[in-house]
């Protein structure tokens, strides 16, 4: 396995989130590509941490559906699934609707004002062509009113499907990111005055409009 070229070692202590966050962003961004071998000692190298954060990133990986682990012999980035994309996009879809409902009206002047500056740091990107960027942005934006609800199944349900879903992230943010940037503004400004229904709608339609192979 060919580890990335940079300085790209971290802190030792890590948290197991920020492990998981960079190996899947690896793997999304095809640093890691699809059929490539992980093995654990050349990752904990490659980030500066022990192997123990990594087999347990790699786990959660695996339960995304982004790795597939033969026990005692390796674990491969999967292929990218069409059908597996879809799906995984059409529960975010509903979980991102769900939850813009039941906050529209309810999120603070400071909660607001993140989304709003979210989406302006992810319109620069897009603009610039920053792919990386723009999902990192639009990522945070969504995160806002999650966090604020403070659902942990929600929560869960994302985390387990959200991997599959950003690669299909990657190819609508380098086409077409400015009418997202619009329909990230729409969603902002609903949730403000608490516009539930249409909030709602606008936020399942963001989400379910990304593109997979086997639309």
């Amino acid at each position: 396995m060919p580890i990335p070229s940079g300085s790209a070692g971290v802190d030792r202590s890590l948290l197991r989130d920020d492990v998981y966050r960079r190996l899947r962003d690896a793997i999304v961004d095809g640093t890691f590509e699809p059929g490539e071998q992980l093995k654990d000692g050349e990752l904990a190298e490659w980030l500066g941490v022990s192997r123990t954060p990594i087999r347990e990133a790699l786990l959660r990986l695996g339960a995304s559906g982004l790795v597939m682990a033969i026990p005692g012999r390796s674990t491969t980035v999967t292929e990218i699934d069409a059908k597996a994309a879809g799906d995984a996009r059409d529960v975010i879809a509903a979980m991102h609707a769900m939850v813009v409902r039941q906050m529209a009206g309810k999120l603070s002047i400071t909660d607001l004002d993140r989304m709003r500056e979210a989406n302006r740091r992810f319109a620069k990107a897009v603009a610039k062509g920053d792919v990386n960027a723009a999902l990192d942005a639009d990522e945070e934006l969504h995160c806002v009113p999650v966090a604020a609800l403070g659902n942990h199944a929600v929560e869960a349900v994302l985390e387990q499907f959200d991997p599959l879903v950003r690669r299909a992230e990657r190819l609508r943010f380098s086409r077409d990111g400015e009418s997202s940037a619009a329909a990230h503004d729409q969603l902002i400004q609903l949730l403000a005055v608490g516009e539930a229904d249409q909030a709602s709608i606008v936020a399942f339609d963001i989400w379910h409009g990304l593109a997979t192979d086997a639309d």
